[in-house]
């Protein structure tokens, strides 16, 4: 079954979203129930939050918190953020969600969603959300801009979209590579404002493609999530020293090279030694310091003058 799981500024519980969901035993029935499909995050209004679905995840599992017995762990996969907030209500009022839709008094909403932390979600809901969430992603004024134009496109991922709406066609885009690549592109250099944080070069073009590529810190096939923490911007050539961990980056976000392995002409691109790469205005993009820890283990050079 899908469903909604609430997030909140002020949680006391050992929420991690991209992993794991940390939650009381009055919604575990609720929740077994969602074991092996896939769910929305939404955002509450507690310190600031958006009032807004915000991500989507599957659920692989649910375990008890060993540390407390009235608590429980929904293990997610497959975690993919929205490319944009979608709001709990459209501008014309109209709610995302038939329960909320199907009360009576639209004002005093806020006392249904008590206790409601956790709950069931209907199919064409859950298509609705996911396909606004995406709706950037999707668009085909950006096909170029994200590779999912007919020059990078396979015939299987071609197919998927141009399939109506439907509950199988959201599950199949969910777990779609080239469909999660352009989601995590389009949130990196958005982040980056299209431009390598090592060369600082900004170049895009006719087409709105930037020269700039999405590099994952933790790579996917080590686990790492399509989040914008676990992503910088680089040119194709940082891009290639990256993926091959000659170069790498510092807790304060300065840049580590294998000094033996990347050419000399290339070092003058670079930040000077103990300078920040460039980094998002937005803190919260920042590479997270565990993802960059990761990509450290591999570093050929690390430790090297």
């Amino acid at each position: 079954m899908k469903a909604v799981f609430e997030i909140s500024g002020t949680s006391r519980y050992d929420d991690l979203i991209t992993e794991r969901y940390h939650f009381p035993k009055n919604y575990l029935a609720i929740a077994r129930q969602c074991v092996g499909d896939w769910i929305i995050y939404r955002e509450t209004g507690a310190s600031g939050g958006r009032k807004a679905y915000i991500a989507a995840a599957f659920v692989a599992a649910i375990d008890p918190d060993p540390s407390d017995s009235g608590l429980f762990y929904a293990r997610v996969e497959q975690f993919l953020p929205f490319d944009r907030a979608v709001p709990y209500r459209d501008r014309e009022g109209r709610f995302a969600e038939r329960f909320m839709r199907d009360y009576g008094d639209p004002a005093t909403i806020g006392r249904l969603m008590r206790g409601r932390s956790v709950r069931l979600l209907d199919g064409a809901d859950f298509v609705a959300i996911v396909d606004a969430g995406l709706d950037a992603v999707l668009d085909a004024e950006n096909a170029i801009r994200l590779e999912l134009d007919s020059r990078h496109l396979d015939p299987a991922t071609a197919a998927l979209l141009s399939e109506p709406p439907s509950e199988r066609r959201v599950e199949q885009m969910l777990v779609n590579r080239k469909i999660r690549d352009a989601a995590f592109r389009k949130n990196v250099l958005d982040a980056y404002d299209s431009t390598c944080a090592v060369t600082g070069l900004r170049i895009v073009n006719g087409g709105g493609k930037a020269e700039a590529q999405a590099a994952h810190i933790w790579s996917v096939a080590s686990g790492g999530p399509d989040v914008v923490q676990n992503g910088i911007a680089l040119s194709a050539t940082a891009h290639w020293l990256f993926d091959r961990h000659l170069i790498s980056l510092a807790d304060d976000y300065s840049l580590l090279i294998s000094h033996n392995k990347v050419p000399k002409e290339l070092r003058g691109l670079f930040p000077p030694i103990g300078q920040a790469v460039r980094l998002p205005k937005d803190q919260h993009s920042w590479p997270r310091p565990d993802y960059m820890a990761r990509h450290r283990e591999q570093f050929a050079g690390y430790g090297l003058p």
